[in-house]
């Protein structure tokens, strides 16, 4: 099942009447624990993802381990996002989620694994793999992970991060994803990391920020033209 239809499964509304659910909310991914217990690794990939958007990682960890202990690549891959939810060492553990994600061929896995390698606390900047995990994420156009791919390989082009500076390169790259997803959408997320930084990777740079905002804005996504006016260099 590819991101968009676990996000549209994960946002059903259960059909409860409001009285009965504030007198007995429902925990986050409900429909899913009675699979999940009874050992699918799959409905305890989806109920971790679930308390993962929920922000409650202790119970996200829990389903996580189980999902991927049965052998379920995603799982990996969300153990490592996880990880990146703590401080401390947890970038090496995330790491080690990530690698075996990649190792067992999950496109997200390998989108996360670049974006470690990309950190200066990791153990090495490793640009040349980072690189290449996102360029074999971002060739595979069947699953939803090329859209974070996509957009990735457009930032270090943007700003210059393992390689030169291109915007001809990053709107390429970008304009890729935002075909994926939405038109503008890429652009407008490269101003966001621009203008509030992304630890480790993205310094802030309000240059950048209003340069891509203003490209979004000339693709029509309205959040970029409203940050326009707000950035300025």
């Amino acid at each position: 099942m590819n991101r968009s239809a676990m996000l549209l499964t994960c946002l059903m509304i259960l059909s409860t009447p409001a009285v009965f659910a504030a007198l007995d909310p429902i925990p986050p991914g409900s429909q899913y624990r009675d699979m999940a217990e009874k050992g699918d690794k799959y409905a305890q990939y989806f109920l971790a993802d679930t308390w993962f958007s929920a922000g409650d990682m202790k119970q996200a960890q829990r389903w996580a381990e189980k999902a991927a202990a049965a052998g379920l690549p995603d799982a990996w891959a969300l153990l490592a996002n996880i990880s990146l939810q703590h401080s401390g060492k947890a970038l090496l553990q995330a790491k080690r989620y990530a690698e075996k994600a990649a190792l067992a061929g999950c496109e997200a896995g390998k989108v996360i694994l670049a974006r470690i390698l990309l950190h200066r606390s990791a153990e090495q900047k490793a640009c040349a793999r980072a690189l290449s995990l996102l360029e074999q994420a971002a060739g595979n156009m069947h699953d939803d992970a090329a859209v974070d791919a996509q957009m990735w390989l457009g930032l270090l082009y943007a700003g210059g991060i393992c390689v030169k500076e291109d915007h001809a390169t990053a709107a390429y790259w970008l304009k890729r994803s935002s075909a994926l997803y939405r038109t503008g959408y890429a652009e407008y997320w490269t101003g966001m990391l621009f203008a509030q930084g992304e630890s480790g990777i993205v310094k802030k740079d309000p240059a950048r920020a209003s340069y891509w905002f203003a490209s979004s804005c000339r693709e029509g996504f309205d959040s970029g033209c409203e940050k326009v006016p707000a950035i300025r260099p």
